[in-house]
């Protein structure tokens, strides 16, 4: 009888065990897995043959003063952190937005401001940066011809530190508010490298911008 009971005991803890760590390892919920599916398929942006990629939610951790959100997508050129390479600093970036806010040549430019101003803070600390060496942070955008597949196109300069580098830079920005804007989301993709327009890298960087598409 005893060894009845303690079989029976046993049984029964051993169930309750197997319970517990079916409820602890249970998968995602199908919801959580099929929003991460649509908000990965609510547009196209490729991945060029050796670039990497970025994924950052906003707000911003190194800026914050950016009010959305949303996230932001990053293609980085193979070779962006080399700074004897054509490629340094040469990336592409959507900012996929909730909602439509109103985005104009003012709004940009003080966002691009505190976005640039933010890492090159961020890059200061971590680097020991030395403070004779920092120079200030300034953004200047306008708004220029529309191109195809924009209902806006913006284009201007980011003056600023390399702090790879630790010296002065100036990126090249062309940015693009794409027609393709649903209801529920806005796409703003930015093009950046300080090799000037006419240099080759622009070539795929303007082909990232006209292969974008969104799910509409």
């Amino acid at each position: 009888m005893k060894a009845n009971l303690l079989f029976i005991s046993i049984l029964f803890l051993s169930l309750a065990s197997c319970e517990s760590n079916t409820e602890n390892n249970k998968e995602k919920p199908v919801a959580a897995i099929t929003d991460t599916v649509k908000k990965a398929a609510a547009y196209q942006f490729n991945i060029p043959e050796g670039w990497t990629t970025e994924h950052i939610p906003f707000p911003i951790d190194f800026a914050p003063g950016i009010h959305y959100t949303g996230f932001e997508d990053l293609r980085f050129a193979n070779r962006w952190g080399d700074i004897l390479s054509d490629e340094h600093w040469c990336y592409s970036f959507v900012w996929w937005l909730d909602g439509k806010p109103e985005i104009d040549a003012e709004t940009l430019q003080q966002n691009m401001t505190e976005y640039y101003g933010g890492l090159v803070k961020r890059n200061i600390s971590e680097r020991s940066i030395p403070a004779v060496k920092v120079v200030p942070t300034v953004a200047a955008i306008k708004q220029t011809e529309t191109m195809s597949g924009d209902t806006a196109t913006f284009n201007g300069t980011v003056s600023m530190l390399d702090y790879i580098a630790q010296t002065p830079m100036v990126l090249n920005c062309l940015i693009h508010i794409k027609s393709c804007t649903t209801e529920k989301n806005t796409a703003v993709l930015f093009e950046i490298s300080p090799r000037p327009f006419e240099h080759d890298l622009w070539k795929q960087l303007n082909k990232l911008n006209a292969d974008f598409k969104c799910a509409n």
